[in-house]
């Protein structure tokens, strides 16, 4: 079994930034990939990056240039830098973990970007 949890979330103006983190715990071992989606109202769950353990960043073309992930192993943390930030951004972003275990997800949290 492995848990996250996520913090960072919250309310932030058009053109500004926030940062997301996971932090990870449980039967962590061998190789695994961190990654953030977002579900937006009315929406279905969508892919906004991933790193897996060799540190090839995978981002959605819509968050190119202005999100960055990256992972601390030592803490078995997965961060999310989002500057710039529009409105469209807004959603849940739930953190996920894909290793030996299994496949989990955090619970979410809520980013609103609104003027």
């Amino acid at each position: 079994q492995v848990q996250l949890v996520e913090s960072g979330g919250g309310l932030v103006q058009p053109g500004g930034s926030l940062r997301l983190s996971c932090a990870a715990t449980g039967s962590i071992r061998g190789i695994y990939t961190m990654g953030w989606y977002r579900q937006a109202p009315g929406k279905q769950r969508e892919l906004v990056a991933f790193i897996p353990t060799n540190g090839r960043m995978t981002y959605d073309d819509s968050v190119k240039g202005r999100f960055t992930i990256s992972r601390d192993n030592a803490k078995t943390t997965v961060y999310l830098q989002m500057n710039s930030l529009k409105f469209e951004d807004t959603g849940v972003y739930y953190c996920h973990w894909v290793g030996a275990p299994g496949n989990y997800w955090g619970q979410g949290t809520q980013v609103t970007v609104s003027s």
